[in-house]
This record gives structure tokens, C-alpha cells and sequence, in this order.
């Protein structure tokens, strides 16, 4: 990935970034952390946390590191056959106790 460099204080540019350090704040702020080394653990747990087990709407409900790996094509195919099969099995319950 090429490093790109935006205007400073541009939303359409920054937006993403922004929107990380709120994030952070949010998360970090509530807490009151008493040695530096503590509030380094925190965040370095939470990032671990956000890029690989928290799902992402934008992403299709994929973590970064699944994307950012090319995992991600492969779960989703995952996720669609399961998700045939598992309406597939339902028709057939209901078609079963319907009858």
C-alpha cells in the first residue's frame, strides 16, 4: 500500500483517521490509567482487538486483518454456502411440520 499524504483538517481526506482517534478517545478516556505502561497495554490490546475480532460493517462483516490478508473472499463463500444450506434445512423443517 502506497502512503498517501492528505490536506490537513479535510474531511473527505482525514475522515477515516479522525474517526480512529475518536474512537480511541471514547474508549480511553472513561478509564483512569495511573502508569504509562498501562494505557500502552490498553491500547495495544484494543488495537489487537479491532483489527482481528471485531467485525466491520463497511467491511462486509469482515475483520481488517481478514481483508487485508485476502482471507476474506474465501469467508464470504464460507458464510453463502452456509447460509444456503441453513434456508435449505429450514424449508425442509417447515415443509415437514406443515404436512
Amino acid at each position: 500500500m502506497p502512503h498517501t499524504r492528505g490536506a490537513p483538517y479535510h474531511p473527505q481526506t482525514q475522515g477515516k483517521i479522525e474517526r480512529w482517534h475518536q474512537t480511541l478517545k471514547n474508549r480511553f478516556l472513561l478509564e483512569n490509567y495511573f502508569l504509562p505502561g498501562d494505557l500502552e497495554a490498553h491500547v495495544a490490546a484494543f488495537v489487537g482487538h479491532y483489527n482481528h475480532q471485531r467485525y466491520h460493517e463497511s467491511l462486509r462483516n469482515l475483520t481488517p486483518a481478514d481483508v487485508y490478508t485476502g482471507r476474506g473472499h474465501t469467508i464470504l463463500l464460507v458464510r453463502e454456502r452456509t447460509k444456503r444450506r441453513t434456508m435449505k434445512l429450514r424449508r425442509l423443517r417447515h415443509a415437514k411440520s406443515a404436512a
